[in-house]
């Protein structure tokens, strides 16, 4: 009895020596940008040696925290610890960074560090990735902008040079970061040609992640400067690989959702920003991006006859920025066409920058088939004039046009008598019908789209159908050998004596 009793203490110590290292883990203080910067290296040297991408995508997810610590003496500290020995690569890095001040020489000569052991050259992969961190430090100045452009196009030269797969991850960061300054130095309509050529070219590599890169970097010059048929027509020859990430594949499905809205395709539309908004980054990760996904999706959302849930706008990160779609909301919601008209005026300049304000005039005619729905659920019979005044049309041929459209389209059931100048409302429609079905349709396919993504998202051990492989041959000759043993004992038993019918 005295052992079982002290089982219980046994594990209580085990648990508490656990809590003890885990605090321990939890309290070492964060690394230096250099030390996070050699961490990386080694990660990468993994991944190249291990055929491993994991470990590179881990690298670059560091990289929109990392390049915020940067500065001259942190990359030129880590490419001196990285580069023990003199080498071409190491100088080439180094000439892009200004030089060392005098007081740090003259702490070299005074302290006498002991000699190191000469180490192995880093893969290039490493090289590429402290080119990467270069040139999004060059990007923080202004006056560094032609450097950064110079240096975006000897690292693309460099990349395309070695043509290594293992590269391909952080070859679509530099493709980025080429876009980026590009922009910054307002030439990005220049940057199509080379982004063209070399889609071309990842294509015939095969090189899934650059291709996915190059296709949203084009999608998005081409809808900066509203060039919408073009876009469209890019989507139409190319295939996005179906291998990209999920950062990719948001930006792709937010591109797509735009261009949609754009042609009038409010339900394709609509099905791309929900897997945008799907596969983004959390809110507190990317709340630029979270926010543009959010602002065109209440947009498509009313433009489709739907209004979206409350809740919504009283996210955290969202409350702020659609403040005023949140306005438009409650005047398409009420019907009320001056409302509409007042918010529209007073948010125009922010629907302007966030290039939604030709959508969002389009909703004048959901406002106005909001407000006739209503009267419609309110009156029996109401006269045009009636309606003209309500919803502060200009004329009673107006109303008459809108509201036979509204009956045409099927958002109210009645009729217009011409004669008289009213109109006769129908009864409300039931809950059951075509409608319901296409609604669980939907849903239908949906949760099907989500079951075959979480499927291909599904990871799976390096080399573990070797095992299984292994496994069946053994299975298989453990079968020859049963065969054989029943066989040669079927001759015994034919040879052997009457047992009965028992047997």
């Amino acid at each position: 009895m005295a052992d079982v009793e002290m089982k219980p203490v046994d594990e209580e110590k085990k648990a508490e020596e656990g809590k003890k290292e885990e605090a321990k883990e939890q309290s070492a203080p964060p690394l230096t940008p250099v030390a996070e910067i050699k961490a990386n290296v080694a990660l990468i040297e993994r991944a190249v040696s291990t055929l491993e991408p994991r470990f590179m995508h881990r690298v670059l997810r560091t990289l929109g925290a990392l390049r915020k610590k940067l500065d001259d003496s942190v990359l030129r500290e880590a490419i001196s610890e990285v580069y023990t020995t003199e080498s071409p690569t190491k100088k080439t890095l180094l000439e892009w960074l200004p030089a060392a001040p005098s007081a740090d020489h003259s702490m070299d000569i005074d302290s006498a560090p002991a000699p190191k052991q000469s180490q192995p050259e880093p893969v290039p992969e490493s090289e590429v990735y402290f080119r990467l961190l270069i040139l999004h430090h060059l990007l923080t100045s202004q006056n560094t902008y032609t450097q950064a452009m110079d240096l975006a196009h000897e690292t693309i030269e460099r990349t395309q040079s070695l043509n290594r797969r293992s590269m391909d991850p952080i070859a679509a960061k530099v493709w980025y970061a080429v876009e980026r300054t590009y922009e910054l130095s307002g030439q990005l309509a220049d940057a199509r040609p080379l982004f063209l050529a070399a889609q071309r070219t990842a294509s015939l590599r095969h090189d899934d992640e650059t291709q996915a890169s190059l296709i949203n970097r084009l999608l998005r010059s081409y809808i900066q400067f509203s060039l919408y048929d073009q876009a469209d027509k890019l989507v139409s020859k190319t295939t996005f690989p179906s291998s990209a990430g999920n950062p990719q594949f948001a930006r792709y499905h937010y591109y797509l959702g735009r261009i949609k809205a754009v042609q009038l395709n409010y339900t394709a539309a609509h099905t791309n920003l929900q897997q945008a908004i799907r596969r983004a980054p959390p809110a507190k990760t990317a709340p630029g991006f979270y926010q543009a996904v959010h602002k065109l999706s209440v947009v498509v959302d009313l433009l489709m006859g739907e209004i979206p849930e409350r809740s919504l706008f009283r996210h955290p990160v969202l409350e702020k920025a659609l403040s005023g779609y949140f306005e438009i909301v409650k005047a398409v919601r009420m019907g009320s066409l001056s409302q509409f008209r007042s918010t529209l005026s007073k948010y125009a300049s922010l629907f302007e920058q966030d290039r939604t304000y030709t959508l969002i005039v389009r909703l004048r005619q959901n406002v106005i088939k909001t407000g006739i729905r209503r009267l419609s659920l309110s009156y029996s019979r109401i006269s045009l004039r009636d309606i003209c005044v309500k919803l502060h049309l200009d004329s009673e041929e107006d109303a008459e046009y809108i509201v036979g459209k509204a009956i045409r389209d099927g958002v109210i059931e009645g009729r217009i008598v011409h004669e008289k100048g009213w109109m006769d409302c129908g009864g409300q429609k039931s809950g059951y019908g075509p409608e319901v079905s296409d609604v669980f349709a939907r849903r239908i396919s949906y949760c099907l789209e989500l079951h075959n993504q979480s499927v291909k998202a599904m990871r799976y051990p390096l080399n573990a159908h070797r095992k299984e492989l292994a496994a069946a041959e053994g299975a298989r000759e453990r079968e020859k050998e049963l065969a054989k043993e029943l066989q040669e004992g079927g001759d015994l038993d034919d040879e052997g004596p009457d047992l009965g019918e028992g047997f």
